[in-house]
């Protein structure tokens, strides 16, 4: 009967300490969580008109922010640009995706300074759509914070990666706007 009572008190010992793991579980915190932008903007200009500005992967300089552009492999899969900001930041992309008919790329960042832009893990498509004559473009990407541990500082936080994001896209967005409208 003993036998059969200490193995009752050990089960019992066993699932209130798994209890007790799963309850405290969540108080510790798991890290950063991925993040999204997606910002859109209607251009009256032909689709064909605002791919061909944005269409190619080693051309930037739509882009406000974008000092010059270097970069290998054209439209191919895994052709690698570098981006110097005209801040003097740099950051290297790959290409992951290209659609020329769809008029769609995807990339990604491989190599970026957290001071120049507070992301990690950052891919992204831009792609440009025929709105009756007029063109609706949508720039969407996913990325986690600067700081990859948990207590990131303000400038490293999740708030901060989506600000800078957001003022990419939608700085960029509208320099395409004007470029593409001829303004």
């Amino acid at each position: 009967m003993t036998f059969v009572l200490a193995r009752r008190a050990f089960a019992v010992a066993a699932l209130s300490l798994l209890s007790a793991e799963l309850l405290a579980g969540p108080a510790f915190a798991h890290g950063p969580s991925r993040q999204k932008v997606v910002e859109k903007i209607e251009i009256d200009a032909p689709a064909a008109k605002v791919w061909e500005i944005i269409g190619n992967f080693q051309d930037m300089s739509w882009h406000p922010a974008v000092a010059k552009v270097e970069g290998t492999g054209g439209n191919a899969v895994d052709a690698k640009r570098k981006l110097t900001l005209t801040s003097g930041g740099v950051i290297d992309e790959s290409l992951t995706k290209y659609d020329a008919e769809g008029k769609s790329m995807s990339y990604k960042i491989d190599a970026v300074d957290v001071k120049v832009l507070p992301v990690n893990n950052y891919s992204s498509t831009i792609s440009v759509k025929d709105e009756g004559g007029k063109s609706v473009v949508e720039w969407k990407g996913a990325f986690y914070r600067g700081f990859m541990n948990n207590d990131p500082p303000p400038e490293l936080s999740d708030e901060a990666a989506v600000m800078a994001v957001t003022n990419v896209y939608a700085s960029g967005l509208a320099a395409l706007k004007s470029k593409a409208e001829g303004k």
